[in-house]
């Protein structure tokens, strides 16, 4: 059961509202690195988690990012 606690990390879902959205995955530990990246076309939408690996999203473009605590648009 450790091995599932250690993945079960909050979702987010990300929704492009243009051509190429990047979304960059943040390492966990002493050094933030970028550790995956997507890029998503208009209307396209990607379902993202928290893990052991990741500590932070960022996204560049404009998006529709929702989780538990509402709903947020990146500045046009």
């Amino acid at each position: 059961m450790a091995e599932f606690n250690e993945v079960s990390g909050e979702y987010v879902v990300i929704k492009a509202l243009e051509n190429g959205v990047t979304i960059i995955g943040l390492t966990r530990g002493r050094d933030t690195k970028f550790h995956h990246s997507e890029k998503l076309d208009k209307g396209e939408v990607m379902i993202a988690q928290f893990t052991q690996h990741t500590s932070a999203i960022k996204i560049r473009g404009r998006a529709e990012i929702m989780s538990k605590h509402g709903t947020v648009r990146t500045d046009e």
